[in-house]
């Protein structure tokens, strides 16, 4: 998906090391060891690892991925034995299935109890029993409408299909989001396996395709805050950045429902610094650090102690950091639908990018 990835690097970067110096409790070692971190790219305060590394003496070798299918590969043939790494929801259920991960050992993640119930609660629809996966970070898929350019209420996907608006539409450049969008629009679900409903939901996407300005992943954020389209689809951390750059814009769940999204920490099972990983996870889940990371990136974060930390109350009870319930009862978390089925929805999309 994602998604959430704001000035990304293609591919991979190379790993950098990442070191601390100071004080620090009486963990603190000269031979600590180090941790291998592997997440989404600028999805992370940076000055966090160094803190990381001041307290704990682990050094942090870090390395950023631009999308869960380039991740997932590395993974799997265990090319780096990652010690930590932060997928979505979805791809923790197709990790947990084909038992690539560890069980982790929350005696040394205390901290997990600062992660609100209901995010806990949410992950289990990945993790169903809350024991390879902590929530890092989570968010909503909406519409990003800028009030200059559209004049009336915006409430159902239904506007992206206006031919009002044609050549000043954006939509997501990925297969489950935007078949995800027409599903809802279509009163399907955002996980269905059946390929008559993808086929629609594709047809749909074909008869719109004229009135799309550009399909685009990071690049909504930015035509966005410059006037260069009057909607767009958009998660609702990169959401709150545009509003910080553009008082004219506005972002909404529509009626039919949408995605929430739970990005969460895990551990391969072939970690070599598993306890270091347990270390590192932990300090993550410490308010403060989770606040930073928080103010850095902007997409909501599942800690409830660092919430309450927040000083700008307009961001703390904001309704696109944090939606009331009613509107999450219409959402759902992308699920793993198994490769037979996920080879039908590239097909039809590939159809719609190919039409």
């Amino acid at each position: 998906m994602k998604k959430r990835n704001l000035l990304i690097l293609a591919g991979v970067i190379p790993a950098m090391l990442l070191t601390g110096c100071g004080g620090g409790g009486s963990e603190k070692t000269a031979d600590a060891g180090q941790v291998i971190v592997y997440n989404w790219g600028e999805y992370l305060d940076p000055e966090t690892l160094d803190m990381f590394t001041e307290e704990t003496g682990i050094e942090v070798v870090y390395e950023e991925f631009e999308t869960n299918e380039i991740m997932y590969p590395k993974i799997e043939t265990g090319a780096v034995a990652y010690d930590v790494v932060c997928p979505s929801d979805y791809m923790i259920q197709k990790m947990i299935q084909n038992d690539l991960l560890a069980e982790i050992n929350f005696d040394n993640v205390p901290n997990i109890k600062n992660i609100g119930e209901e995010y806990m609660k949410s992950s289990r629809e990945f993790d169903p029993e809350n024991k390879y996966s902590v929530p890092y970070c989570w968010g909503t898929v909406g519409i990003l409408y800028n009030k200059t350019m559209v004049d009336e209420p915006v409430t159902s996907w239904d506007i992206l299909w206006d031919e009002k608006y044609k050549d000043n539409i954006l939509m997501q450049d990925s297969v489950r989001d935007a078949l995800g969008i027409a599903l809802k629009r279509l009163g399907y679900s955002l996980n269905t396996t059946s390929e008559d409903e993808i086929a629609e939901a594709a047809d749909t996407l074909i008869e719109q395709k004229p009135l799309v300005q550009a399909y685009v992943i990071d690049q909504v954020r930015d035509k966005m805050i410059g006037d260069e389209a009057a909607l767009g689809v958009i998660y609702s951390g990169e959401a709150i950045y545009t509003q910080r750059e553009n008082e004219n814009l506005e972002y909404v769940i529509p009626e039919e429902g949408s995605n929430i999204w739970i990005d969460s920490w895990v551990i391969p099972k072939n970690a070599k610094n598993k306890e270091n990983a347990e270390a590192f996870i932990n300090f993550m889940c410490e308010p403060e650090i989770a606040l930073m990371n928080f103010d850095y990136i902007t997409y909501s974060t599942p800690n409830t102690a660092a919430r309450e930390l927040i000083e700008d109350e307009d961001i703390r009870n904001s309704t696109i950091a944090f939606p009331p319930a009613s509107e999450l009862e219409r959402c759902e978390t992308f699920q793993y639908l198994g490769d037979e089925v996920d080879n039908i929805y590239n097909e039809y999309w590939n159809k719609v990018k190919s039409s």
